[in-house]
C-alpha cells in the first residue's frame, strides 16, 4: 500500500523543516545535550534548502533530483534513529528525534514509484 505521491510529499517537505526549526524551542530539547537543539535546527535548515532546490512543483529552483531528495530524506530518518544512542540524549530528546526518524522513515517507506512521464 504505497500512496504517498512525489505532490503529497512536496506538500509535506515545508511544515516539516519549519517544524523541525521551531518544535526544538517550544519543547525545550537540549537538556541532555545541546546538540538536540542544534542537530533539529540544523537539519531544519537544511531540509528547507532542499526543498526549495529539489525537482518537484514546490521547488523553486529545481536542480535536485527528486530520487536524490528521497535519498537524503532517508539518509537523515536512520541519523534521527541512531542519534540518541550515538549522543547520549534522554527523555523528549531523544522521544523526538525516535519519533521523527520513524515518521520520516515511514513516509519514505510509503512512497508510490512514479511512473515515467507522470505528473504527481
Amino acid at each position: 500500500m504505497k500512496f504517498v505521491t512525489k505532490r503529497i510529499h512536496a506538500f509535506l517537505d515545508y511544515p516539516v523543516a519549519l517544524a523541525l526549526i521551531i518544535l526544538p524551542f517550544l519543547l525545550g530539547l537540549g537538556a541532555t545535550n545541546p546538540l538536540a537543539l542544534q542537530l533539529s535546527v540544523a537539519t531544519g535548515v537544511a531540509a528547507l534548502i532542499l526543498t526549495i532546490l529539489t525537482d518537484h512543483h514546490l521547488g523553486i529552483f529545481k536542480v535536485v533530483s527528486y530520487k536524490l531528495h528521497l535519498i537524503v530524506d532517508f539518509t537523515v530518518a536512520i541519523v534521527f534513529i541512531l542519534a540518541p544512542f550515538v549522543l547520549g540524549f534522554k527523555g523528549i530528546d531523544a522521544w523526538f528525534y525516535w519519533i521523527n526518524g520513524a515518521a520520516v522513515l515511514t513516509v519514505v517507506s510509503l512512497h508510490k514509484p512514479e511512473l515515467i512521464g507522470a505528473k504527481n
